[in-house]
């Protein structure tokens, strides 16, 4: 199943008949964006820009990217040299794992128009042959592209922060420690995490505005 607007609202309400805690999100937020991304090499690559570094950041750098090949396909990836990339945003790592995925897609290495068609773990694997790409950034893969229903990012600091503050934790969990507290969300951890988020950037809009 692929999540739609439709079932993201029906998975809302069974996740907050069972967790007060989610229940508190949809209360006070409303239900979360979908935040649907489209499939394909242009969004990993944006994924690998948004690999530890501020979502803000990462769209600027990537709308630079998209400004200065048209379309941004493998092949005109590759016909940027070191200092264009370093302009655009790009370090010296993430240069280096843009081309490692841009030649593994025309040497036909991964085919990113099948991953669609692959379960979880197939993608997993798919996707992790690559250099530089790894569990968290195969999990906003499968969380935000393929929209997969109970994909989960148990290493994604936004979720771990929001985890620790809706659950009134003592200290922030471990990946580990976040992975066994969304068991009980099976079987749709990826909307519990789109709640996480939407709990984490609105309290954060919130704060800015000084409402808390």
């Amino acid at each position: 199943m692929t999540l739609t607007p439709a079932t993201l609202a029906q998975a809302v309400e069974w996740l907050a008949a069972r967790d007060s805690s989610l229940a508190h999100v949809v209360q006070r937020y409303g239900l979360p964006p979908l935040w649907p991304r489209e499939p394909g090499f242009p969004t990993l690559i944006h994924i690998i820009l948004e690999q530890q570094v501020s979502l803000a950041s990462a769209r600027a750098a990537f709308e630079r990217l998209c400004a200065a090949v048209t379309p941004l396909t493998p092949q005109n990836f590759l016909s940027l040299d070191d200092a264009q990339l370093k302009t655009i945003g790009f370090s010296r790592q993430k240069t280096r794992y843009g081309r490692e995925l841009a030649s593994a897609v025309l040497a036909g290495q991964l085919d990113v128009d099948r991953l669609a068609e692959w379960d979880d773990e197939a993608v997993r694997v798919a996707l992790k042959q690559i250099k530089g790409i790894g569990d968290w950034t195969v999990d906003v893969y499968l969380l935000l592209v393929l929209r997969r229903p109970d994909a989960f990012a148990p290493g994604d600091l936004a979720l771990l922060l929001a985890a620790q503050q809706l659950k009134r934790l003592e200290r922030r969990p471990t990946p580990a420690e976040l992975l066994a507290l969304a068991e009980s969300w099976r079987p749709y951890r990826a909307v519990a995490a789109r709640l996480l988020w939407h709990f984490y950037l609105s309290e954060k809009v919130a704060r800015n505005k000084g409402q808390v």
